[in-house]
């Protein structure tokens, strides 16, 4: 998968694409915010193709989400499930955590430690 980068405003995303047993990993670094939350929608899977519809998103080295982030994974979270398949999310944490616990993401997303606990629960059902 491609390294996708969008430097903009205060910050930098990038977004790396690997696979485990099947299931697409999408690694974040940096801020997630209004202007480079493109780069994370351009690298979720197209939900209409023959690829697999799990996706965990590694989230441990994001320092920042504002809303857009939010809408980002929310959107992503129904497309998977629409087509059968799911959204994880693993190593949220700090601010990012608490952001996502405010607004209640981490009801709606499975969320998980590392993205090795993701993938073993994938594994286990």
């Amino acid at each position: 998968m491609a390294d996708n980068r969008e430097t903009v405003g205060r910050g930098q995303l990038s977004v790396v694409g690997s696979e485990i047993d099947g299931i697409t990993v999408l690694g974040l670094h940096g801020e997630v915010d209004y202007q480079s939350v493109g780069a994370l929608t351009r690298a979720m899977p197209e939900v209409d193709s023959a690829d697999s519809h799990r996706v965990v998103v590694d989230m441990s080295r994001v320092t920042f989400m504002d809303s857009s982030g939010v809408n980002a994974l929310i959107a992503a979270h129904q497309a998977m499930r629409a087509a059968h398949g799911w959204l994880r999310l693993a190593g949220v944490r700090g601010a990012v955590l608490r952001t996502v616990q405010l607004v209640g993401l981490d009801t709606l997303v499975s969320c998980h430690a590392t993205v090795e606990d993701a993938v073993e629960d994938a594994v286990d059902e």
